[in-house]
C-alpha cells in the first residue's frame, strides 16, 4: 500500500456544482473509509465556501490511484481546475480521527509548502508528511490547528508556507 495526496482546488464557481454532487460524492468516499487518513473541504477566509477538497488516502497500486482521482463525482461533474496528486510519507503515523488534542477555539488548516528540511513536533499537527513526485521530493503538507493563519504556517517552519482554511470532511 502506498499513501496519496490528493487536492482538487475548485474552479471558479464550483460551489453550485459540488452542492449538488455532495451526496454522490460521499458514497464514493465511503467506498474507500478504511483507506482514508484525513479528508475535508479547504475553504474561503470566511470559512463559508468551498475551494477544494483534500484527501489522503492509502491505496494499493496506480490503478486504484487513478479510479480513486478520475470517478470521484467532483472531478467527473467539472468541479475541480487543477488536481495535485503526490505520493505522501506520513510522519505522524495516524489519522485525523486519531488526532487527540484538539483546542476548541482553534481552526484547522491545510499548509503546503516546498521546504520540507526539518522534522516537525506540535502538539497541534494533526497529520503531516512529505510530499513526492516522479522526481522526488516536492514539499510537504500539514494538517495543523491553530488560532489563525499566521501561526499555522508557524507551525510548519517556512517560509514559503501556502495556507489554505481547511475543516475535518465527511458525512454530516
Amino acid at each position: 500500500m502506498t499513501q496519496y495526496f490528493v487536492y482538487g482546488r475548485d474552479r471558479d464557481g464550483a460551489g453550485e456544482l459540488k452542492g449538488r454532487l455532495t451526496e454522490e460524492h460521499w458514497a464514493f468516499m465511503d467506498r474507500y473509509d478504511a483507506q482514508l487518513i484525513a479528508r475535508g473541504p479547504t475553504l474561503t477566509a470566511d470559512r463559508e465556501a468551498s475551494t477544494g477538497s483534500l484527501h489522503i488516502i492509502d491505496l494499493p497500486d496506480a490503478g486504484a490511484l487513478n479510479t480513486f482521482v478520475y470517478d470521484e463525482p467532483y472531478y467527473l461533474g467539472g468541479a475541480f481546475a487543477t488536481v495535485e496528486v503526490y505520493r505522501f510519507v506520513n510522519h505522524t503515523g495516524r489519522t485525523m480521527w486519531e488526532f487527540e488534542h484538539a483546542v476548541e477555539a482553534y481552526n484547522r488548516y491545510l499548509v503546503l509548502t516546498k521546504d520540507a528540511a526539518r522534522p516537525l513536533s506540535s502538539e497541534h499537527l494533526i497529520v503531516y508528511g512529505d510530499l513526492f513526485g516522479d522526481d522526488g521530493q516536492v514539499g510537504r503538507a500539514a494538517l495543523v490547528e491553530a488560532p489563525d493563519r499566521a501561526a499555522a504556517a508557524a507551525l510548519v517552519e517556512a517560509a514559503d508556507a501556502e495556507v489554505h482554511p481547511w475543516e475535518f470532511g465527511g458525512r454530516r
